[in-house]
């Protein structure tokens, strides 16, 4: 017989507090991904679409559109965490960029469980709070945020 392992995220008892997760691979970010970002979302800030104003400023050059630097952190976790164990995200708290992004940089992820609990209103799911962070190719910390989320419980098959 033929085994098959199909690829998930964690369930809500799987997720460890005591577990930094890091996650794999990271994601180069190329100038184009922050035009087509920022133009996708509306948002013609200069300081990501126009070199030359952009040049005029204290970083020199386009910084990558902060939104989407937190969209990336986010979905490096997913693979690992939450493919087809989550319900629905419950909020997003405490964000920060500390470092700018810059096109050519690549980003890394981590994240930990900050807490967890058994949802009050629904007996098939748990309520967890991650912390994500992210770092480019120097190990600076370009972006954190706290996220809290309704993760499915462990089917009965797999308890």
């Amino acid at each position: 017989m033929t085994s098959c392992i199909h690829q998930r995220g964690l369930y809500f008892e799987e997720l460890d507090p005591e577990v930094i997760y890091r996650h794999s691979p990271g994601r180069t970010v190329e100038a184009s991904d922050n035009t087509l970002f920022s133009t996708l979302t509306m948002n013609p800030q200069s300081l990501h679409l126009d070199a030359a104003a952009s040049a005029r400023t204290e970083f020199g050059e386009r910084l990558v559109n902060s939104m989407f630097t937190l969209s990336t952190l986010i979905g490096l976790s997913v693979a690992q965490l939450t493919q087809e164990t989550t319900v629905a995200n419950l909020g997003f708290e405490h964000i920060s960029f500390p470092t700018p992004v810059l096109a050519g940089d690549t980003l890394y992820a981590e994240t930990t469980v900050v807490s967890k609990r058994e949802s009050r209103s629904r007996p098939d799911a748990g309520i967890v709070e991650f912390l994500h962070t992210a770092r480019n190719q120097r190990d600076e910390i370009v972006a954190e945020a706290r996220r809290t989320a309704m993760m499915r419980r462990l089917p009965e098959e797999l308890r």
